[in-house]
């Protein structure tokens, strides 16, 4: 059985790592083989170059902060979900982004696939 506490601090500490804009933290929670689907639908990313370059290009050339929204939830079998918010300005409009994020993890507790699951219908404009 898989730690369910270190999955339930690493997921935390992603939202943490979104909020600080720390891609490289972010980075360091991913193994080197992982698999990124954001959103789900949209084509996977595989390994850790492909991963730098959606957060590099996405999160690191916007000002955003997150928060979870609710408790993060974490099977014995090494996968957890969780629910949060980002709030950032979405074609020039400050916004805020409702997402679940389900994630599976390896042995050594890295993130060995992300899935988020959000579209435009989880998007909310928000007064400036």
């Amino acid at each position: 059985m898989m730690d369910t506490q270190l999955i339930r601090r690493r997921m935390a500490r992603y939202v943490e790592l979104v909020d600080a804009g720390d891609i490289d933290g972010i980075l360091s929670l991913y193994a080197d083989d992982a698999v990124v689907e954001d959103p789900v639908g949209a084509p996977a990313l595989t390994g850790i170059a492909a991963i730098a370059r959606f957060y590099r290009e996405g999160l690191g050339r916007a000002e955003v902060s997150a928060q979870l929204t609710g408790p993060v939830r974490v099977t014995g079998n090494g996968c957890g979900a969780m629910p949060f918010r980002v709030d950032m300005h979405w074609n020039g409009e400050p916004c805020s982004l409702h997402v679940i994020d389900v994630m599976e993890f390896d042995g050594q507790g890295r993130i060995r696939s992300m899935k988020a699951y959000w579209g435009d219908l989880n998007v909310e404009r928000r007064p400036e």
